[in-house]
């Protein structure tokens, strides 16, 4: 018998089915059920499914939380007493606003140094950019320039005034030897005449008194020998005056020689001193000259030094006022972290601290969702002294855009395998059952990570559509649809069998009967699969009992 069931196709109803109906219907049918049997056998009860034109599906599932698309952790980069907490927690704030502030007396001592270390530097590059050590060291080279050549000009002068000298004391001394020629000569004659008269039988006496004089003379006494003529001149009386003028001339030409000898001699020793003083002065020259040069040398290495040292000073001093204001920029950064700015819009969603109470330097990290800027939920959590769980972890603060929610799930390595960016999603939140969401696959992470002994991988969903109700870190579940074939004819996954690379279904006739029939098998989903050929649409397949 056919029984109509209110499903996709009828269920024929054997036997045992008719006795479960109660005895009387067993009686009232018993010989129409006899007079059955004699003529054919009942097939046995089955329950059958129809093949039809139906969307084919497929999917993997698993359990997480909303999370924000972005959330940034937040903290002061040196630890220290905070002075100020200007927000709540829930409270929404603009990019730049201030939310909290650390006591920066420190950081502005360390500016203070570093700036003033700054302004010596700059000065000391100041002072080698204006110092006139080059420009002054050539004006020593140019002035000991100057000093040798007006050194060798006064030595040139110098000799040629010496040789000048030589010259006038040479010819004053040929001119002193020729005049003592000349009073040697005078003398010569006036001797003879003198011996004329003195060889005069009357006047032998006064001859003797003219050799006294005479040998007085030759002694140098010139005051005893005029004397010993005036005597001689007393004796003589009447002698010829001629023979006496001529003695006394004896006296005045020995004078005259004497005094020529002399200036000889004074010349001689002029010319020698005038010698010596060119000799002197020549070598003096030559070592004032020398020293000259000497000191010209010196001031020109002075200059060359002075040239090759400055760019390299310079740059030494440019870099240690480079290296000064590297250090006020970081002393200066450490003044402005001292105030915290909310690197963006956002909600504030975790504060861990109050005013009066230390905060140490930000070091932790996020455990990011793969795909997005958001952290893994839970990541962040860590337990306090009481064992409560504290939000946000190490975090002082955390900043969040919870107007804009997305799903993290963890998929187990095999369902996983499946993933694809883009791949919809169907989502189902505890908090709102009611509320059917949809969205797609965004990212899977290319690592597993390790959950309770089990590998999974992490996979981000976009929310398509969102609610009022979602809040962050709310348990959903989401089913992303691997499989997703439309209004293609299908068979119910329970009437398949498969052996080897057979693929068939037992079909039902409307007398009853029942033949198996291989067909083409496409794609299969979660509860039909695709029917690709050897099946037409409205034909009754067998559904083992017990199937569902």
């Amino acid at each position: 018998m056919v029984v109509p069931t209110g499903g996709p196709g009828p269920i024929v109803m054997g036997w045992s089915a008719l006795r479960a109906r109660g005895p009387v219907l067993v009686a009232t049918l018993g010989c129409a059920a006899v007079l059955a049997a004699c003529s054919s056998p009942a097939p046995p009860s089955a329950r059958t499914d129809t093949v039809t034109t139906t969307d084919v599906t497929a999917g993997v599932s698993a359990s997480g939380s909303l999370s924000a698309v972005s959330s940034e952790n937040l903290g002061f980069g040196t630890g220290g007493k905070l002075t100020s907490v200007r927000v709540h927690v829930g409270d929404r704030v603009r990019a730049g606003e201030v939310l909290a502030t650390i006591d920066d007396t420190a950081a502005g001592q360390v500016l203070a140094q570093a700036k003033a270390n700054l302004r010596a530097q700059e000065a000391a590059l100041d002072r080698i950019r204006t110092s006139p050590a080059v420009s002054g060291a050539q004006d020593v080279a140019d002035q000991a320039g100057s000093i040798v050549r007006a050194t060798k000009a006064q030595v040139a002068a110098t000799a040629e005034a010496d040789a000048a000298a030589i010259g006038r004391a040479k010819a004053q001394l040929s001119t002193d030897r020729d005049a003592e020629d000349q009073a040697k000569s005078a003398l010569a004659a006036v001797k003879a005449a003198c011996d004329a008269a003195a060889r005069s039988d009357a006047e032998s006496a006064a001859s003797a008194l003219a050799q006294q004089a005479q040998r007085q003379l030759q002694a140098g006494d010139s005051a005893g020998a005029a004397q010993t003529l005036a005597q001689l001149s007393g004796q003589l009386g009447g002698s010829p005056a001629g023979n006496a003028a001529a003695c006394s001339q004896v006296i005045t030409a020995q004078a005259a020689v004497t005094a020529a000898k002399q200036r000889v001699e004074g010349d001689k020793t002029a010319l020698v001193t005038a010698q010596q003083k060119g000799n002197v002065d020549a070598a003096g020259g030559k070592l004032a000259i020398a020293n000259a040069e000497q000191a010209e040398v010196g001031a020109r290495n002075g200059v060359a030094s002075s040239t090759a040292d400055r760019p390299h000073s310079l740059d030494q001093q440019q870099a240690l006022a480079d290296a000064a204001q590297a250090t006020v920029t970081a002393a200066e950064k450490s003044v402005r972290d001292t105030v915290l700015r909310a690197p963006s819009d956002g909600t504030v969603e975790v504060i861990n601290g109050a005013k009066g109470e230390y905060v140490t330097p930000s070091t932790g990290t996020t455990a990011q969702a793969p795909g997005s800027s958001a952290g893994i939920p839970g990541a962040a959590a860590a337990n306090s002294p009481t064992g409560a769980t504290r939000p946000g972890g190490t975090q002082f603060m955390v900043l969040a855009n919870v107007h804009r929610l997305q799903l993290v799930l963890p998929f187990e390595q095999s369902d996983a395998a499946q993933l694809a960016v883009d791949q919809p999603v169907e989502v189902q939140v505890d908090a709102a059952p009611d509320a059917q969401l949809k969205g797609h696959v965004v990212s899977v992470a290319p690592s597993s990570t390790a959950m309770s002994g089990a590998i999974s991988y992490y996979a981000s969903v976009a929310l398509d559509d969102t609610d009022d109700r979602l809040r962050d870190g709310q348990t959903a579940r989401g089913t992303v649809l691997t499989v997703e074939r439309d209004h293609v004819l299908s068979v119910a996954n329970s009437a398949v069998h498969r052996e080897g690379g057979t693929t068939t279904v037992v079909l039902v006739a409307a007398d009853g009967s029942r033949q198996t029939a291989p067909f083409e098998a496409g794609v299969v989903g979660d509860d039909r699969t695709e029917v690709v050929s050897g099946l037409n649409e409205g034909q009754h397949v067998v559904v083992p009992t017990g199937a569902s």
